[in-house]
Parts: C-alpha cells; sequence; structure tokens
C-alpha cells in the first residue's frame, strides 16, 4: 500500500550517529526548514538511544462507528498488516492526531515489531499495555499511554502514505533521528546537504566549547564574528595537519 519503502543508508546512519537531534534542527532551520520536530514525541523509558532509520508512516483518523470496530483488526488494511510491510531498520512513524484517550498499539503488536527488526515507534498518540511494551525493549517516542483501544478514538487508514505527526509533514523514506530530545525529520532529497552541514556544524561547536572552557566571553564567539571565524579556520587547518 502506498508509496514502497526504501532499505537504510549504513553510510548515512554512521555519520547521523554522531550528530544530535539539536544539531540538526539547528542546520535545517538555516536551510529554511523550522518544522521539523516531531511534538509529542517523548521517550517512553529513560536512557534510550539516539536512532536512525527512514520512516515508515502510517495514518489514523477520527473514528467512524461502522469502521473502527474491533472487526476491522483483521481487515486487510488494518495496522497488523501494517505491520507485516514493515521492513527490516525502519522507524515507524504514526499519525494519530495527537489524541490521548487511545492506545494505537500494545504489547502484541510492538513485538511483532520488534521481530521484524523495526528500529522504533514514533507517535504523536499513546500506546496501551504499557508495561508489556516496555518488555518488547522496542523503543518507542509516544504521547503517554492509556487502556482503551485504538478504535474507540480511531480509524485506522493506511500506510506508507503521507502523514501529519505531531505537526510535521512526514513521507514515506524521509529521514528520522531521534534522541533524548525528541524525534526529527530530514527531507530525503536534503540528506547528503544535511549531514554535511552538521559534521562542520559539531566542529565548530566544539571549538566554541574549548574557547568557552578556555575563559572566553560569548559575545562575538557564539555566534563567531569574523575574528573567531579566521581563528576557527585556523584551527581547522592545525587540527587537518596533524
Amino acid at each position: 500500500m502506498g508509496t514502497d519503502p526504501i532499505p537504510n543508508d549504513p553510510s548515512i546512519i554512521k555519520k547521523l550517529s554522531h550528530i544530535t537531534t539539536a544539531t540538526i534542527t539547528t542546520v535545517l532551520l538555516k536551510k529554511g526548514l523550522r518544522n521539523v520536530w516531531i511534538r509529542g514525541a517523548k521517550p517512553l523509558s529513560p536512557g534510550l538511544p539516539r536512532l536512525i532509520g527512514r520512516a515508515f508512516t502510517l495514518r489514523f483518523v477520527p473514528a467512524r462507528e461502522d469502521l473502527a470496530t474491533p472487526a476491522s483488526w483483521g481487515a486487510p488494511i488494518s495496522t497488523r498488516a501494517a505491520i507485516e510491510a514493515m521492513p527490516n531498520g525502519c522507524i515507524a512513524v504514526v499519525d494519530a492526531m495527537g489524541v490521548e484517550d487511545a492506545g494505537i498499539f500494545g504489547d502484541i503488536l510492538c513485538a511483532r515489531m520488534k521481530m521484524r527488526g523495526v528500529s522504533a515507534l514514533i507517535t504523536d498518540g499513546v500506546v496501551r499495555d504499557v508495561e508489556g511494551v516496555l518488555g518488547t525493549q522496542l523503543p518507542v517516542w509516544c504521547n503517554g499511554y492509556a487502556a482503551p483501544a485504538s478504535v474507540t478514538s480511531l480509524t485506522f487508514v493506511g500506510w506508507q502514505e503521507p502523514i501529519a505527526c505531531g505537526g510535521v509533514a512526514v513521507f514515506p523514506n524521509d529521514w528520522i533521528v531521534v534522541d533524548g530530545d525528541g524525534a526529527v525529520l530530514i527531507p530525503a532529497d536534503l540528506i547528503n546537504d544535511v549531514i554535511d552541514a552538521c559534521i562542520e556544524q559539531e566542529q565548530l561547536e566544539g571549538w566554541i566549547m574549548q574557547q568557552v572552557q578556555a575563559g572566553h566571553a560569548l559575545p562575538g564567539l557564539y555566534p563567531p564574528n569574523e575574528e573567531n571565524k579566521a581563528r576557527y579556520e585556523h584551527w581547522k587547518k592545525t587540527k587537518n595537519n596533524i
């Protein structure tokens, strides 16, 4: 259904694994993209690692009584069918419209996602069977948890289509980076430019941190003025020549 998944590129994951979501949002802001941080997606448990993967999208709409029934769980268009289409290494991104009174996934569905090699679940909604979900060890970023089933408030309508998750437009196969600060989207077509800019940004901020620790004042340093830009470029050349 919808767009075919694209496999992850291990070289991209390796590069992004050293880059924080804070740096990514700064770089995207400089490129004119302000709305990339998925609201409501918070780590379900502390200490989750930074994860990177292509988005596999799922979409719910408001419940309609003739469609949102327990019988729908066995339909061809269902969360169960969507999970079986998820490729290894993807990050499932679910548009649950920010609904907080119905859990979109519980322990059994999360266990199946873990078995299929899904890297993480990201949603602006909530999960149910929270203790069981934690037991699956599937990394989850969500807006909390609730006992009622999804069909009490939501109707599942499809996967691998453009969605709005946490107020962010997410297209299938966009890149997602998620850490303790939450989940950030990188448009697929911009990934290489963003990575290059992020590597430079992290190196610059590392140098600025050194200057701060050496006692330098922030004005003219962060962001750097022309004098400090020149100092940074000199440091970078010296560093690269070692």
